[in-house]
């Protein structure tokens, strides 16, 4: 199976997309110098290899309240609690993300909540989760990369090779 090829022009596009999912494809064009057509085509092309999936909506929490981010590492009895774990885990809201993870922790949870009593409150619900024997729980102070155009960069610049 070939790898699909990006070409100059379908990485402009991505790097658009990337900073708003949402411009609408004559802008890009217009941007590009090309015309609408070709950027729907490539963006098509790119969506059927998989290299584009679907579109994101960047949410402000800090707007909602929900401003206190803390990272959890669960420890889990054995490895056949993980499946329990992580749908018990699903029920959670405040869980915004999981991974499955080799090392120290079983799984590695993002929580996001209001304050430091909600967010106590969320830990405590994880720790009750039949199967895990632990958590440890890291807090942050404040988001210094969150960079989605960099690696995209990297990995185009390596096309070029």
């Amino acid at each position: 199976m070939s790898k699909f090829k990006l070409d100059e022009i379908d990485h402009q596009i991505i790097d658009v997309l990337i900073e708003n999912a949402r411009t609408p494809f004559t802008d890009i064009a217009k941007k590009l110098l090309v015309s609408a057509g070709t950027i729907h085509v490539r963006v098509k092309k790119m969506e059927e290899e998989g290299v584009i999936k679907g579109s994101t909506l960047t949410v402000d929490y800090d707007k909602m309240n929900y401003s206190f981010i803390a990272y959890i590492g669960v420890f889990i009895e054995n490895s056949s609690f993980t499946q329990q774990v992580v749908d018990e885990l699903l029920k959670i809201p405040e869980v915004t993300v999981a991974h499955l993870t080799t090392g120290k922790f079983a799984v590695f949870c993002k929580i996001r909540a209001i304050d430091t009593k909600h967010a106590k409150n969320v830990i405590f619900r994880i720790d009750e989760i039949k199967g895990v024997l632990r958590t440890e729980t890291s807090i942050s102070l404040e988001e210094v990369i969150n960079d989605k155009k960099r690696l995209m960069h990297a990995i185009f610049d390596a096309y070029k090779i």
